[in-house]
C-alpha cells in the first residue's frame, strides 16, 4: 500500500501540481516503478490542462448545460462572471442563495439551512409566489468532503420523496472571464438520471446562474 499526497500552488503561469507518494518499503516502490507508475503518471497529467481548457471553452460556448458522461453520470457546466471566492460564498451564504437560488422566475427560496463543514447537514426548500397551499419541493443533503473555495461533494435527497439520492461534486476553477463551475452528479442508475433530467433541472439551474452573475 502506499500514501499519496496532492498539493497545488498558483504560479505566474498558473498552478503548480505536486504528487508525493510515500511506500511501505523500498521493493513497493520499485516494483510500482517496473510497472510503468512514473510514465502513467506523468501521461495523466500532460492530459489535465488540456481537460481544463476543454471544459472552459465548453462553457464558453454554451450556458448552463447537462453533458451525459454516462448512464450514471451527468456534468454540468457554467462559466459564471465572477471571482471563486465570490461564487463559493454564494453557495454557502444564507442571504445569498435567497437572492439567487430561486430556479424560474415565480419561485422563492423559502428555507435555506446550509453547510460548512465535512459531516453537516443542509436543506433547502423553494416555493412559488403565488402559492399560499404549502406546495413545493427542496432538497436535503450531507456534506462529505469539503475544499474550502475549490471543492465541494455532497450527497443530495428530494424531500418527501422515495427518489435515491446522489453525490455531487461542486468544483470551482479560476478562469479569465471569471469562474469555471462544474457539478458531477453520480445517479444510482439511468432511469433516475433520465428521471431528474426530464424535470427541466437545466433551465431552472441557468435562471438561478444568470441572476447570480447580476447580483455580482
Amino acid at each position: 500500500s502506499n500514501r499519496i499526497v496532492f498539493t497545488s500552488d498558483p504560479t505566474s503561469g498558473g498552478t503548480k501540481l505536486a504528487i508525493t507518494s510515500t511506500f511501505d518499503s523500498a521493493e513497493d516502490l520499485e516494483q510500482v516503478v517496473a510497472m510503468g507508475m512514473i510514465d502513467g503518471t506523468r501521461s495523466a497529467m500532460s492530459q489535465i490542462e488540456q481537460v481544463l481548457i476543454d471544459l472552459r471553452n465548453y462553457a464558453e460556448d454554451f450556458i448552463t448545460d447537462a453533458q451525459i458522461l454516462s448512464d450514471t453520470q451527468v456534468r454540468i457546466t457554467r462559466l459564471v462572471r465572477g471571482s471563486v471566492a465570490q461564487v463559493w460564498q454564494a453557495h454557502h451564504d444564507q442571504r445569498l442563495m435567497k437572492r439567487w437560488m430561486l430556479g424560474p422566475d415565480g419561485w422563492q427560496l423559502a428555507e435555506c439551512v446550509t453547510a460548512q463543514e465535512a459531516g453537516e447537514t443542509y436543506r433547502y426548500w423553494w416555493e412559488p409566489l403565488s402559492a399560499d397551499d404549502g406546495s413545493g419541493f427542496g432538497f436535503s443533503g450531507t456534506v462529505l468532503e469539503t475544499l474550502p473555495q475549490s471543492y465541494e461533494r455532497t450527497t443530495e435527497q428530494m424531500i418527501s420523496t422515495e427518489y435515491p439520492a446522489t453525490v455531487n461534486e461542486l468544483t470551482l476553477t479560476s478562469n479569465q472571464g471569471g469562474t469555471l463551475l462544474t457539478i458531477l452528479i453520480t445517479y444510482p442508475d439511468a432511469q433516475t438520471r433520465d428521471m431528474v433530467l426530464s424535470t427541466g433541472m437545466t433551465d431552472g439551474m441557468e435562471a438561478s446562474y444568470a441572476r447570480l452573475e447580476s447580483i455580482l
